[in-house]
């Protein structure tokens, strides 16, 4: 019961919070700024005009990808030289030596792509100059550009014919002036009230039980988790993220990182419903987003609070997690982390329920769309819509229509294509790594669950989200190039074709809704979107989920553990 209340509380306050938020994000990329986002109008103006005024105008999607495509390059090879260069840049007390050219290579693609996977211990491997002015930075930017490329595909299937679908430039810097850095602010505060640390101090020196010395590093760790969280970034401070206690340090500290993994995501739907002027069509893709979450929630928080069969007692399965967040918590954290590109863990995921690792698997492997990264989410749950809709106008034999548009060959192919990146980076590169020494050697479980750190690597790497099963060793030289190429293909693979698709949708002149138009906001459409989801997830990643999480469960069932 206590478990429920905690799940209904927080899906509550989401949905209330997001509401507002989606009408001011709104507002913000529409220009129209609410008066006390003014204040910060001649910060955009300056930032706009330093471009010089050619990169104002109003971009293709051609022009919009190469923008986007051009400012990622560029922050790439900056973070990357940061990491290569720690040693003799400023603010290291520690004398922290460079990151290995693979392992730099793996976290500058990492936290580029809005993934942050973390192969590499934060205080122990990197500087605070490191860690404030290279990943801080890439976590704003990273999830700016999400925010953005979501806000021109909806322009191109929302707006008027147009040849132009928004400019990359004017959309990323809203993105972070007005909506990430003004929250971020906020939440940080509010993280150092609760107690995490936020100091350019030396480190702190503890006497352990033992009467041992232990030197425990802090540095602006609030700042850092803040954007962290609400950009779906997930990339903490500390090797053991959200798990350690200067990451996170209270209940309360704890339910509100929970409750911002999803807040932007949320939002998303009901600035969506804004730009199409029908406030149904938002509504219905959050309905279906929650949908699925729930029901991921329930599987896993009933797992984790039934513990594991094999120890013949009653509670909790309690291996891996804090004591003072138990299953409940631990299991919140783990399916809105994994729904949304978050990556971000309170407890450790390899030591979940063979189910509840199924659940994550799958929210990942379905492209991250169940509310999913900033702006990554929303986008992606648009994929699944055209071909969603695609497939009603097959059933009802007509041609299928969204938003007064026609969906044509055109745009079913680019759909397709963007769905092909995730099996292509999960099957095709997890296949290779399962053959491979270097990649067997990497696992440390045999059997069903060896496969299954497979499987979570890669649909992590794919899916941007960059939470791990930590028993997969992923700092291999092997792992950190490929895992890096995958998380480009997870994220360039998506973006690509979807702002084709929005190109071609906003050359189309929209027609007004007919009787025989298919409506895409009921519970019939509803229903259609959940189940397109849950089909081609299935038909797609099940028989290697079969052999991975399932096989687990069976001989976990008849007594066999791996």
């Amino acid at each position: 019961m206590q478990t429920l209340l905690v799940d209904l509380v927080y899906l509550a306050v989401l949905t209330l919070l997001a509401v507002p938020l989606g009408h001011y994000m709104h507002r913000v990329y529409e220009g129209e700024l609410p008066r006390g986002a003014r204040v910060l109008r001649p910060v955009e103006h300056w930032l706009c005009r330093a471009g010089g005024p050619g990169t104002l105008k109003p971009q293709g999607w051609q022009a919009y990808a190469l923008a986007m495509l051009a400012f990622n390059a560029a922050g790439f090879v900056l973070l990357y030289a940061i990491l290569r260069l720690q040693a003799v840049l400023p603010m290291n007390p520690g004398q922290i030596a460079p990151l290995s050219p693979a392992l730099a290579f793996n976290t500058a693609i990492s936290f580029v792509t809005n993934t942050n996977w973390q192969a590499y211990s934060g205080e122990a491997q990197l500087s605070p100059f490191s860690q404030m002015m290279g990943l801080t930075v890439q976590n704003f930017l990273s999830a700016g550009t999400g925010m953005a490329v979501a806000v021109a595909v909806v322009r191109g299937l929302t707006g008027p014919k147009s040849q132009t679908i928004g400019n990359f430039w004017v959309d990323l810097i809203r993105s972070v002036l007005y909506i990430l850095l003004p929250m971020s602010v906020v939440f940080a505060v509010f993280l150092a009230w609760q107690g995490i640390p936020q100091t350019f101090g030396p480190a702190v020196t503890a006497t352990t039980l033992e009467g041992a010395r232990q030197a425990i590093p802090v540095g602006p760790v609030a700042g850092q988790i803040a954007i962290k969280m609400l950009g779906t970034n997930g990339g903490g401070y500390y090797g053991v993220n959200a798990a350690h206690p200067f990451e996170n340090p209270t209940i309360m500290a704890d339910m509100v990182q929970t409750l911002s993994i999803l807040l932007i995501p949320a939002a998303f739907c009901v600035t969506f419903g804004k730009m199409a002027r029908d406030m149904r069509q938002g509504r219905a893709i959050f309905i279906a987003m929650l949908v699925m979450f729930v029901a991921g929630l329930a599987v896993i928080q009933w797992q984790e609070a039934a513990g594991n069969p094999l120890l013949h007692l009653a509670g909790a399965n309690m291996e891996g997690k804090e004591q003072r967040f138990g299953p409940a918590l631990s299991g919140l954290w783990a399916a809105a982390t994994t729904v949304a590109s978050n990556g971000s863990v309170n407890a450790m995921h390899d030591s979940f329920m063979p189910l509840s690792g199924l659940v994550m698997l799958v929210n990942m492997e379905v492209g991250e769309v169940i509310f999913g990264g900033v702006g990554a989410g929303l986008y992606g749950i648009l994929l699944y819509v055209v071909l969603a809709v695609f497939l009603a106008g097959l059933m009802v034999g007509r041609t299928p229509e969204y938003l007064g548009r026609k969906i044509e060959r055109r745009e079913v192919t680019l759909a397709v294509i963007a769905f092909l990146a995730m099996a292509l980076g999960i099957l095709v590169a997890g296949a290779v790594v399962a053959t491979l020494p270097a990649g067997q050697a990497a696992v440390s479980n045999p059997g069903p669950h060896g496969l299954s750190q497979i499987l979570y690597a890669y649909s992590s790497f794919t899916g941007n989200n960059g939470s791990a099963f930590a028993g997969f060793n992923a700092a291999d030289p092997l792992q950190a190039i490929l895992g890096g190429v995958i998380m480009m293909l997870g994220r360039f693979a998506m973006i690509l074709p979807l702002l084709a698709l929005a190109g071609s949708m906003a050359r189309k002149v929209p027609a007004s809704a007919t009787a025989g138009s298919f409506p895409t906001h009921g519970p019939l459409f509803v229903t259609l979107l959940v189940g397109t989801v849950i089909l081609l997830g299935a038909l797609t990643f099940f028989p290697a989920l079969a052999l991975g999480p399932v096989a687990e469960q069976v001989g976990l069932v008849a007594g066999q553990s791996y």
